[in-house]
């Protein structure tokens, strides 16, 4: 019986959580896996009623699931920040989340905007370090509002916190079991005390756990080009946590946008949690036209980091189909069916 979490969150989140549920129903009754969902009404509206982003007490209650379901955060009305801080970050440090996880696959039917590459080129991860560098906050500022105003956030990391996310991505390379390449993505060239951290560990836990994955190096910068030229030349990258926030946002881009594209914040001991990563897009609130398919995607990562591979195979495999003969496009209202008739669809593929 896995006990998950559900946050809908803002905007259109509700509306692609729905889905994402249906799905889930639909894949536990074929593949006879028990699971029980809790809600939690966490977001823009609960912050202008009470002033709560995510209370210890909520953390406490999210630390006894088994996974976590979230829909979107963001909202208009509430300062860009609050909530990013301090539901999304704040969940992450709190449970330990070390590890984002970006899958990058273009799927059938999908219009990419890379000339001349299709679903056998573009097929790669992204593992993403999740709670170090420099969104941990270090730093500060002094003389603010006056000319010689100087502000500092520094990029910190540990060796053990750089040790066990390269050691998930060379265990992922494993799983995975195709091109068997780990490539780090850094800028050790310029980040000459952080950069030579992150290369020593790579090399130093590869030769002596891995020697069955290729080690490979890219800077940040050639990194972003590859992506762009020749995305099939990559298979897992492990990167730091800006780095990481950056180039997965191209990986969503060359996949075919944020309709398609799911993350997941892992902790491979502990609670994970699962998200499209396109946000809550309030301008579609309601309007049952938003593409639901990044939502679904989410669940079929939650059920593989739950140890249900195979109920995480036929909704990859459902949503290739439907991409592949059933939408018109990823863009919301633009798909040739509303947001609950393409959740129906991926059910029926199943």
């Amino acid at each position: 019986m896995y006990k998950i979490a559900v946050m809908p969150g803002d905007g259109t989140g509700p509306e692609v959580v729905v889905e994402g549920l249906k799905v889930l129903e639909a894949v536990a009754a074929k593949v006879g896996f028990k699971y029980e969902t809790e809600n939690f009404d966490f977001g823009g509206e609960r912050y202008m009623r009470t002033g709560e982003t995510l209370p210890d007490s909520a953390i406490d209650e999210l630390r006894k699931k088994d996974s976590i379901f979230l829909g979107a955060i963001g909202h208009p009305d509430v300062k860009p920040g609050i909530l990013e801080k301090g539901i999304l970050l704040n969940a992450r440090f709190a449970l330990d989340q070390y590890i984002n996880l970006r899958p990058v696959k273009l799927y059938p039917g999908v219009e990419g905007p890379l000339k001349d590459k299709g679903p056998e080129h573009i097929d790669f991860v992204v593992i993403r370090e999740n709670s170090g560098g420099i969104y941990t906050g270090v730093g500060g500022a002094s003389m603010v509002g006056t000319d010689q105003e100087i502000a500092t956030q520094v990029m910190t990391y540990s060796r053990p916190i750089v040790d066990r996310a390269v050691r998930y991505a060379y265990q992922y390379a494993q799983k995975r079991n195709k091109k068997k390449t780990c490539t780090l993505v850094h800028k050790c060239n310029v980040l000459t005390q952080v950069g030579d951290l992150w290369v020593r560990s790579h090399k130093e836990i590869g030769d002596a756990e891995f020697s069955d994955i290729k080690q490979d190096y890219n800077h940040v910068d050639a990194c972003t080009m590859w992506m762009v030229k020749s995305p099939e030349y990559y298979d897992v990258i492990v990167t730091s946590n800006l780095f990481g926030d950056i180039i997965t946002d191209l990986g969503a881009m060359i996949q075919g946008g944020m309709g398609i594209a799911a993350g997941g914040n892992i902790n491979p001991e502990g609670v994970s949690m699962f998200e499209p990563i396109g946000g809550s897009a309030p301008k579609y609130t309601g309007k049952n036209i938003i593409n639901p398919l990044a939502a679904i995607c989410a669940v079929g990562m939650m059920l593989d980091t739950l140890g249900e591979s195979k109920a995480a195979e036929m909704i990859e495999t459902a949503v290739m189909k439907v991409t592949g003969e059933k939408l018109e496009s990823l863009s919301a209202g633009r798909m040739g069916y509303s947001t609950s008739e393409v959740g129906d669809l991926v059910c029926k593929m199943l």
